[in-house]
C-alpha cells in the first residue's frame, strides 16, 4: 500500500465510497480515512470499519486531507466542488467517482485551477444494488478503474502518480483517457443497457397487467436481461442529464439496429446480427 497519502477523505459513503474505504482497510493502508455522509451512513460505515474517523460537515471532512474521493451522485459532486475550494488544502489530490465526466471536469478547471489537483475518475465496478450495504472490499478487484485528467501533464504530477499507485494497490486496473470519449463510450457500454433492461422490464410489467402475460414465464434468459433494472431511477437521473446528447445518440442507433434485425426477421440477413454478436462476445471473454 503506496505512503504517498496519510489522510483520505471519503465524501459519500455509498456502494462506491463504502467500498473504497474496506478496500483500503483490507489491503493495509495506514493513514487515515474520514468519512462523510448521512448520520445514519456514517454509523454503518464506521462499526464496518470503512472509516476510522467520522465529520460532521464536509469541510471537517476534507481539511487536513492529502486525497479526497467524492463519491456522491453526479448532480452533488459538480455542487460540491466550490464548497471543497475554502477548505481543502492547496496541496492535495481530489478525485471523484462519477458516472459521467465532461461536466464535472469542466467544473472543477473552473473552480480549482491546478490548487488543488483534479483528477476525474469512474471506477467500472458498479452493481445494480446501491447502498453502504452493498458495498464490498473486493469491488475495486481487478475493475478498470478509469481516469480522466484535466491536462495530460497531470499524469506527471506526483500526487496523480500515488493515487495511480493506490489504485493497482487495491486491484483496479487505471485506465486514462479523456472526459469526452469517456461520456461517448459510457453512453454505449452502461447508460444504453441499463435503459434497454429498464424499458424492456416496464414493458413487460405494462403487458403483464394489460394484456395478461404471464410473468410466471419469464426464465433465466429474461431475468440476466433485466438485471439492472433493479437500479434505481435516483441514481441513474443525473448521469442522464449530464450526458444526453450521447445516450440520444445511442438510443438511435439502437432504434436504428432493432429496425434493421425487424425487417430480416423472415430471411438469413439476420443470421449477421448473430454471427456479429458472437464475436462481440469472444472479444470481451478474450480481455477478462
Amino acid at each position: 500500500m503506496t505512503e504517498n497519502f496519510h489522510r483520505i477523505s471519503i465524501i459519500g459513503l455509498g456502494l462506491v465510497g463504502g467500498s473504497w474505504g474496506l478496500a483500503l482497510r483490507q489491503h493495509g493502508f495506514r493513514g487515515i480515512r474520514v468519512g462523510f455522509d448521512r448520520p445514519e451512513v456514517l454509523s454503518r460505515a464506521h462499526s464496518a470499519g470503512a472509516v476510522d474517523e467520522i465529520a460532521p460537515d464536509v469541510s471537517a471532512a476534507v481539511r487536513e486531507a492529502d486525497l479526497v474521493i467524492l463519491s456522491t451522485p453526479v448532480g452533488v459532486i459538480v455542487d460540491l466542488l466550490p464548497q471543497l475550494k475554502a477548505s481543502v488544502m492547496p496541496g492535495a489530490l481530489i478525485t471523484d467517482t462519477g458516472s459521467t465526466k465532461r461536466l464535472i471536469c469542466r467544473r472543477a478547471q473552473e473552480v480549482f485551477g491546478n490548487h488543488p489537483l483534479f483528477l476525474g475518475g469512474h471506477p467500472l465496478a458498479g452493481k445494480e444494488r446501491s447502498g453502504f450495504e452493498n458495498a464490498d472490499a473486493a469491488l475495486l478487484q481487478n475493475a478498470r478503474y478509469v481516469l480522466t485528467p484535466l491536462t495530460p501533464d497531470d499524469l506527471e504530477d506526483k500526487r496523480v502518480k500515488a493515487f495511480m499507485s493506490l489504485l493497482e494497490s487495491v486491484g483496479a486496473r487505471p485506465f486514462v483517457t479523456d472526459p469526452q470519449t469517456h461520456d461517448r463510450a459510457m453512453a454505449f457500454l452502461s447508460h444504453l443497457p441499463q435503459l434497454i433492461s429498464t424499458g424492456l422490464a416496464s414493458m413487460i410489467a405494462e403487458q403483464s397487467a394489460e394484456d395478461f402475460l404471464p410473468a410466471e414465464l419469464a426464465a433465466s434468459g429474461f431475468r440476466d436481461v433485466t438485471r439492472l433494472a433493479d437500479s434505481p431511477y435516483g441514481l441513474w437521473r443525473d448521469i442522464c442529464l449530464t450526458n444526453i446528447e450521447n445516450i440520444q445518440s445511442a438510443l438511435e442507433s439502437l432504434i436504428e439496429k432493432l429496425e434493421n434485425m425487424k425487417s430480416h426477421l423472415s430471411d438469413r440477413d439476420l443470421e449477421r446480427e448473430f454471427k456479429q454478436a458472437l464475436k462481440l462476445r469472444d472479444r470481451l471473454r478474450e480481455t477478462r
